[in-house]
């Protein structure tokens, strides 16, 4: 089986989980025999590996680079400068970033205006769009027995790759627009993007039974359209203990992700201030970047923990690593997170984790604590308890790295594997053209033979044979 894959992350091109949950379904899906074509929205190739197909934007041809970890899928890179996360005005302040030639390394954007507004929407749906066109270019010339498209941006270059081709479409989603603006605001074109690609799509695949439950919810999707494929870990490479000399001699509670409102930042740094009234020498950690960062900062300063709160920003690859390793605990209080990888790699560097309960996540571990988002009064009492209790952070610490060992991305992929099937045999059935049975012809023939006389068209009716005629209006007087 092969497979044409849109989506708008893959490593080293990643600002949060949805690029490793690409990099880990392809690597299975790879394992178990399945080609995949990865259409992303970034140019560039020389990290990438023999094996990777990279196409421009502004290239015709296709040429191949070397890198090996990457030898399990092919690339295909479409240059349009997508973001997967930002808001309005955040892309808005990139785009400006670019034009101009400078780093867009600021955390936050600048403040709203009407003429940031208006351009962000006609230039993020406008390479939405040339993302979309350029793909389904590709889509023509590539060789593919199902469309899978990761979330929003890709829903549409999915659903024109299955236009030109035939071919079914399932599409996948990581998170909806009512997570990521944590039911605040949520953007109505996006909410329609998303709204068409589950309706019109063959299959879906949910993160989580949460996601499933918000897709039915929100979108009017049936619950047999969508199956549930939870994420896993890869966790080969790691060697434990690599970093064993500690940066910080305190000890470490760690928030690791994008710090906007669907992550709840504020809720981490709340516990954090009640945490320091009991345990006055523990350095809080928040990496990441984000539209919230600088609100964050401000937080920090304003609850008089700045001095206990570290922005070491964007983290990845080795600094990844080290990340976990100083940490004595990990914090997600997430607002609304469909799934939630970051966790499952903390467990794989033996740190006890506190998870939100509004997590798609905890619906698959159980050597984790538990704790309702808004409730900061029990994250900071889960975050005391580990930090004070030696015998309990051990335990979810072994028990944590044992349990993640069943959650792999091979499985994962094999369950994605069974959903591509069901599409291509709904494809199939659409083609077998029948028509319906009729439990009693003389009623379907009456109806027709009184619409005909009302309209004064042609009415039909079926003979015992099931087989259509046409009865002329003045003929079906005599019947």
């Amino acid at each position: 089986m092969r497979v044409l894959m849109f989506g708008w992350e893959f490593p080293p091109f990643k600002t949060g989980g949805l690029g490793t949950a690409c990099y880990g379904l392809t690597k299975g899906l790879k394992n178990i025999g399945v080609e995949v074509s990865f259409v992303i929205p970034r140019s560039g190739g020389a990290e990438f590996s023999d094996h990777v197909k990279i196409v421009g934007a502004a290239e015709a041809y296709v040429h191949q680079e070397e890198a090996p970890d990457y030898s399990h899928v092919e690339l295909v890179k479409v240059d349009v400068p997508l973001s997967p996360y930002g808001r309005p005005e955040h892309y808005f302040h990139v785009r400006k970033m670019q034009s101009q030639d400078m780093p867009a390394i600021t955390a936050s954007p600048p403040e709203k205006t009407a003429e940031s507004v208006e351009l962000y929407g006609k230039n993020l749906f406008g390479d939405i769009e040339e993302y979309t066109a350029r793909a389904s270019v590709i889509a023509e010339r590539e060789e593919f027995d199902v469309i899978h498209a990761h979330d929003w941006m890709a829903f549409q270059a999915g659903l024109k790759a299955k236009k030109s081709s035939g071919k079914p479409l399932v599409i996948h989603v990581h998170a909806t627009e009512y997570d990521r603006t944590g039911g605040r605001g949520a953007d109505p074109v996006i909410k329609d993007i998303e709204r068409t690609g589950a309706h019109e799509s063959d299959r879906i695949i949910a993160v989580s039974d949460r996601t499933k439950k918000m897709l039915i919810r929100n979108y009017g999707v049936s619950a047999r359209k969508v199956s549930v494929v939870y994420n896993a870990i890869d966790s080969n490479g790691y060697v434990p203990g690599k970093f064993a000399k500690r940066p910080l001699k305190r000890k470490t509670v760690l928030f690791l992700g994008r710090i906007t409102v669907q992550k709840g930042p504020e809720y981490f740094l709340e516990a954090a201030s009640k945490v320091l009234e009991k345990e006055p020498d523990t350095v809080f950690v928040m990496a990441g970047s984000g539209d919230m960062m600088y609100r964050m900062v401000e937080k920090a300063c304003d609850l008089n923990i700045g001095h206990r709160v570290l922005f070491p920003g964007f983290v990845k690859g080795a600094m990844l690593d080290r990340a976990y390793d100083m940490a004595d605990v990990y914090v997600m209080p997430s607002v609304s997170e469909p799934f939630g990888i970051t966790p499952l790699e903390a467990m794989s560097h033996g740190v006890p984790v506190i998870i939100s309960k509004q997590s798609g996540v905890s619906e698959v571990i159980k050597n984790a604590l538990k704790v309702d988002f808004w409730d900061v009064d029990k994250f900071a009492n889960g975050i005391i308890a580990l930090l004070r209790c030696e015998t309990l952070r051990g335990s979810l610490s072994k028990n944590g790295k044992s349990e993640i060992g069943r959650l792999n991305w091979d499985k994962s992929a094999s369950h994605c594997v069974n959903v591509y099937e069901e599409a291509l045999s709904k494809t199939s059935s659409k083609k077998r053209i029948s028509l319906p049975m009729v439990e009693d012809p003389r009623r379907l023939r009456r109806h027709r033979f009184k619409r005909g006389i009302a309209s004064g068209n042609a009415s039909f009716a079926l003979s015992d044979e099931h087989t259509p005629e046409i009865i002329p209006p003045m003929a079906a007087t005599n019947l």
